[in-house]
Parts: C-alpha cells; sequence; structure tokens
C-alpha cells in the first residue's frame, strides 16, 4: 500500500522558501486518508461496548456507571450516554448495546427514554431491523406496584421483536428486596460478562474476570475542580436584589454539578414565600400532615389541577458546616467544576464561580440521601486505618452486599454519618463532588386551584419520620424543613412547577376519585376547581372516597369536603355525586376505600356507564392494586360480565385516558 504521506509543492513565484515546505495534500491521498480515518473510527466505534440508561431518581444512572466501570476492569471500550442523548436510528449500526431503565409511577416510561421509545414503537421498523445486534436489558423497579419492572420488560420484547439478539436473560431489580436492587444485579451482571464473552470476545480480550488493578482506574475522577481567585467575586453581585442574587447563587451552584439531573433543574423556576403553615392532624394522632400556603414572590405562575410543584429543600446548616470541616475544605473558596472528559473543553470557563460552601448547600446531599456502594470502594483507597480499609472493601465486594445494606441503605446513613463513621478518610473534594449524592427537588401534589387562589400554590405534606433498625431517629429532608419554616420570616423556597400524571378533567366529565391519606391532595384542587365552575356553568358530578385512621384524629380537610357534599354542593349526591370517608382504625374491624366503594357499587357503575373517569393518588404500597381491583368487582357486578371483561373494561378505560393513578412511596 502506498505511504498516505504529504507531498511537498514547489515554492509559488515570488513566495519565500518556508512557503516550500508547507505540505500539499493530493486530492486522492486525501480522500484515501479520510476514508481510512473513518473506517478505522467506525471499527473503533463498532467495537465499543454501548451503554444506554433512563432514570428518573437515579438509580438507573448508578447502575449505568457501575456497569461501566465493570467493563473498563475488564479492558472492554465502554460509551455511557443517557437515552435522550443517543440518536435511536444509528442502533443498527451497534453489536451489543446494554439497556439500565428505570420504571416510574404506575408501569410509566422515565422523560428520558419517551422519544427512544417512540422512535422504537414505528411500524416501519421491520423484524430484521436489529439483526446482528446483541443487546441486554436490566430493569429497576418496585414489586409493591401493580406494572411491576413493565418498561425494563416492554423494551425487552421489542427489542427481541426487531431481530435483536439477547445476551442474557433480563435482570429485574426490585426495590423491595432485602438488599435492594443490587440482590438480582450482581449476579446478572456475572452472567452478563460471561456470556458476552462467549459471543463477542473481542470486547473482553482478557476474558470475563481478568481485572485491571483497581488502583489504575481510581487514579482520577471523572470531576476536575478549578480553584478562582476571589478578588472581585465577592462584590460582584452587590448590586442586584435579593432575589436576583439568590437566583444567580443557586443556579451557579447547580449548573458547575457534573450530575445531568442538576443542569436540568438548576435556575429556579420561581421563588415562592410561605404564608400559611397549618396542621391537619391532631398532635397525638401518630401522624403529622401539614397544609403550607405560598404566595409568588416576583409573578405568578400559570398551573393547572393535577399539576405538580417542585421545591428544592435547604439543608440544616449545622450539617453542612460538619460536612465542610469533616473534609478540610475551604467554605470561601470560589470554584467551578467540569467533567474531565468533555469534548467543549471551554464548557466551565463560561460558568460562573461559585462559593464552595453555596455549591455544597444548594448541589450536595450532604445530610438526607445515602452514598451507594461505590462511594465505599473509594473511600478504602483514601484511608489510613487498616481496620476501616478491611471493613470498606467488604462493603464494597459482593460478600459484603447484605452487611453494606443493613448498615447503610436500611439505615438510611448520611455522607456525613458515613465519613464520620470512617475518621481516617481523606477523599478529594473531586471524588466528593461525583460521588455525594447530588441535592434534588422534592415533588409534591398540588393541591389548590389557581382560579380560587390567583396568586396562590398550596400543599399537603405527610412530614416524614421514621425509626431505623438500630433505633435511631430519621426525618425528612423537604418536609421536616418546610414544616419548621415560619411564615413571619419570609424565607424565599426554589421551586420549580410541572405536569403531573392526573390530567385537568373537563367540567363536563363525571369523575369517580379515590384518594386516601395525602392522597387527598390533588383532588382538594380538583374540587376546588369544580366549586368555581360551578357558578358559571353546569359541572358534571364527583364522587370522591377518602380514608384515614380515625375521624377524630387524621381526617384531612374535614369541613371542606362536608361543605362541598351539602347544600347542592360539587360532592353532594344531589348532585349527583358524592362523599364518603372510610375510617381504617375507629372499629374492630378495618375498613379501607375499597369496603366503600363496594357499599356504592351501583352509583359508581352508573357513573362510568355514563362516561365518568377514575382518578387514584396515595400510597404505592397495596392501595392502587386493591382500588383497581375493587373496580374490577364492581363493573363485573354491576355490568354482569365476566372477571377477565372487567379487567379488560379497565384497560380501555385506560386507552382512552379515563383511568389515572398517582402513586407515590
Amino acid at each position: 500500500m502506498l505511504p498516505l504521506s504529504p507531498i511537498a509543492r514547489p515554492p509559488a513565484p515570488g513566495a519565500s522558501s518556508q512557503d516550500a515546505a508547507i505540505p500539499y495534500q493530493n486530492p486522492f491521498f486525501l480522500f484515501t486518508e479520510k476514508l481510512l480515518a473513518l473506517n478505522l473510527l467506525k471499527v473503533k466505534v463498532m467495537h465499543k461496548l454501548l451503554i444506554l440508561y433512563a432514570t428518573q431518581t437515579g438509580n438507573a444512572l448508578d447502575v449505568a456507571e457501575r456497569l461501566s466501570r465493570e467493563a473498563e476492569r475488564r479492558a472492554c471500550p465502554v460509551g455511557l450516554l443517557s437515552l435522550d442523548q443517543y440518536d435511536p436510528s444509528l442502533l443498527p449500526q451497534e453489536q451489543a448495546v446494554i439497556f439500565v431503565v428505570s420504571t416510574t409511577g404506575q408501569g410509566d416510561t422515565p422523560d428520558s427514554m419517551k422519544v427512544f421509545w417512540r422512535y422504537l414503537l414505528q411500524r416501519n421498523l421491520g423484524r430484521h431491523w436489529l439483526k446482528g445486534v446483541s443487546y441486554a436489558v436490566f430493569g429497576l423497579g418496585d414489586s409493591g406496584y401493580q406494572k411491576y419492572n413493565f418498561v425494563a420488560k416492554k423494551l425487552d420484547k421489542r427489542l427481541m421483536d426487531l431481530g435483536g439478539t439477547a445476551i442474557v436473560e433480563r435482570g429485574l431489580g426490585d426495590d423491595q428486596h432485602p438488599s435492594g436492587y443490587e440482590a438480582s444485579l450482581d449476579p446478572w451482571m456475572s452472567s452478563l460478562w460471561r456470556m458476552l464473552n462467549m459471543i463477542k470476545p473481542q470486547f473482553l480480550p482478557n476474558g470475563p474476570d481478568v481485572m485491571i488493578q483497581d488502583a489504575v482506574l481510581i487514579d482520577q475522577p471523572k470531576v476536575q475542580i478549578t480553584y478562582h481567585n476571589s478578588e472581585n467575586l465577592e462584590s460582584r453581585f452587590s448590586s442586584t436584589s435579593d432575589l436576583t442574587c439568590l437566583s444567580i447563587q443557586i443556579g451557579s451552584a447547580r449548573s458547575v454539578h457534573p450530575g445531568k439531573a442538576l443542569s436540568d433543574r438548576s435556575t429556579p423556576g420561581c421563588f415562592l414565600k410561605m404564608v400559611n403553615n397549618l396542621p391537619l392532624t391532631r398532635s397525638n394522632c401518630g401522624k403529622d400532615v401539614r397544609h403550607f400556603e405560598f404566595e409568588f414572590v416576583s409573578h405568578a405562575l400559570q398551573y393547572e389541577i393535577g399539576d405538580v410543584l417542585e421545591i428544592l429543600p435547604g439543608q440544616d446548616s449545622a450539617a453542612v458546616d460538619a460536612f465542610i470541616q469533616r473534609c478540610n475544605l475551604d467554605p470561601d473558596s470560589f470554584i467551578t467544576v467540569s467533567r474531565r472528559e468533555t469534548d467543549d473543553h471551554n464548557a466551565h470557563d463560561s460558568r460562573i464561580p461559585v462559593k464552595l460552601r453555596t455549591f455544597v448547600e444548594f448541589s450536595m446531599d450532604v445530610a438526607s440521601a445515602s452514598p451507594r456502594r461505590y462511594f465505599f470502594e473509594v473511600m478504602s483507597f483514601f484511608t489510613t486505618a487498616e481496620h476501616e480499609k478491611e471493613r470498606l472493601k467488604y462493603f464494597a465486594s459482593p460478600e459484603g452486599r447484605d452487611d453494606l445494606y443493613q448498615y447503610n441503605q436500611k439505615e438510611r446513613r448520611t455522607v456525613l454519618e458515613v465519613l464520620e463513621d470512617f475518621p481516617s478518610v481523606k477523599m478529594p473534594f473531586e471524588w466528593l463532588v461525583q460521588l455525594v449524592p447530588p441535592l434534588k427537588p422534592r415533588a409534591f401534589s398540588i393541591s389548590s386551584s389557581q382560579s380560587a387562589h390567583p396568586n396562590q400554590v398550596h400543599l399537603t405534606v405527610n412530614v416524614v419520620s421514621w425509626t431505623t433498625p438500630y433505633k435511631r431517629k430519621k426525618k425528612g429532608l423537604c418536609s421536616s424543613w418546610l414544616a419548621a419554616l415560619d411564615p413571619c420570616d419570609g424565607i424565599l423556597v426554589p421551586a420549580w412547577f410541572h405536569k403531573g400524571l392526573l390530567p385537568a378533567p373537563s367540567p363536563s366529565l363525571p369523575l369517580i376519585l379515590v384518594g386516601p391519606g395525602t392522597g387527598c391532595a390533588p383532588f382538594h384542587g380538583f374540587v376546588e376547581e369544580r366549586a368555581v365552575q360551578s357558578r358559571t356553568t353546569a359541572t358534571a358530578p364527583i364522587m370522591f372516597f377518602f380514608g384515614c385512621w380515625n375521624e377524630e384524629g387524621d381526617f384531612l380537610y374535614r369541613d371542606f369536603w362536608l361543605s362541598h357534599s351539602q347544600n347542592k354542593g360539587v360532592l353532594s349526591e344531589a348532585k349527583g355525586g358524592g362523599f364518603y370517608v372510610a375510617f381504617s382504625r375507629d372499629q374492630p374491624q378495618k375498613v379501607y376505600v375499597q369496603h366503600k366503594m363496594r357499599e356504592h357499587s351501583q352509583r359508581i357503575w352508573n357513573l362510568l356507564a355514563e362516561g365518568a373517569a377514575v382518578y387514584i393518588a396515595g400510597s404505592s404500597t397495596k392501595m392502587p392494586a386493591d382500588v383497581t381491583s375493587a373496580f374490577e368487582e364492581i363493573i363485573s357486578k354491576e355490568n354482569g360480565v365476566s372477571r377477565e371483561d372487567a379487567v379488560r373494561w379497565i384497560r380501555a378505560l385506560e386507552r382512552c385516558g379515563k383511568y389515572h393513578i398517582e402513586a407515590w412511596s
């Protein structure tokens, strides 16, 4: 083959002798060089194991990153992308792809997967579209939900229908397992590497079990931190308003964090000010549920009933300071953060340097979330105490998985608590930024109608607290922070509005609502909205089934529901609707919402036959499945059809957008 070297051209008239040294690229050679480079690039891409993930809360990203690390340890070239970063038309060109996908809500696809999934459902993709492509699917779900790991199951089937070949049987991680999703991830990964080595040995040149020394891989984190001269930075925002300054601080801190989830939620959509913090439960009833009312600080944003409000919680100042001190950091230094492997080397240059303490406060969850297993593995490289090193290595090993789960996840130990338990660990800040869970906004169903409260938004929040297996008292970060806010203090609350899973119904649509406990939150807004609509137009009836422990302790919004169920209100039987409440603990035998539904099966069926839509909201444990089962039983009984036909009836309601579930754990 001819050498593809540049050919020197003779100097042009009047040119210097230096010009003669400028290489002349023969067009044929130039074309050949480009073709060869493209072929080499194609070979490189085709022999790279591709890992694609779709996450909603971060678990699928954690699994995908772990798979990527395990591949690197086996000298396997690997690419890692979120599904919304990948062009699905390129899928037939891949040799091997691993999908890690979570299931959200009641069998819903994560937001980052929606475009990819729509592409895969195109009818013009034939049965041989993915011929020659090997794939594997690992799903993350919760068996407490009716559609457990539904997204992973339907993705696996679709890839197979399109001609793909499964490397290994799909793996299904279950949050309900005593060891969490890792209980199934570890054996699944072992099978994956073994089978991949059999069918695509070029990916694992040293075999499935030969590992590169961890010390080589631990050498550099994926994050780099640039420290800036603090002169003039302190006074940069001195002339701006407090609101603008806070917005810039939060946006800067969260935009420089390397986590993609944070960049999507960097600058707050708005700021709210709490004007009411009202208890809805009696102090001795065993739970603390609050009604929070917020006003828009700058300008009112439009929202609909059924929408969701996300709030960025404040972290305890003492915990933030303790973390900074424990890690021997300078809270007043100014930093920017970027990923080492980014293609755009100037990406972080345009970012505004942010004070280190501000960065920790608004982007690193140091006192609420539990670290992942990899955190313990990295810690083992930065400890000077031998007994701590042994314990950390054990926790990071497959043998120590269950003990780590008991110590860490079950106890909900925070990053700060873990670091305090291993005092000899001196982890570089770059690794902490990479591995500390990001501070995420918490989502709440909106419980108000903007038609009734033009400049406000209301929430119904259960203030979470619990005792761990080792009798340690723990509190939910956001709910306890909100509960402690005094409306007189005027604290600004960063927030975002989003569409929820409960679409706003038209005034003419009959409704059957089921919302025990704080599941009543969105329906408080539904009833407010319809009450406003009923003043100017004819509205369809609403049946609402509410449930709580007892009438005196936790009958949330008692006066509100009763007022609208009387005097021809929107919940009144006189208007064709009704309000029915189940007090589960006011009698020896438990009574739940599904029991009340069966008592009124004829009226439920009459509304369904008139075209009513069903809305269910509340705990994700057994309630949605039990309520759906009650609907199936009612349809079977009142319509005189088999249970199988009743199930199909419910599925038809789902398909036409008249059966909605919003559940949370």
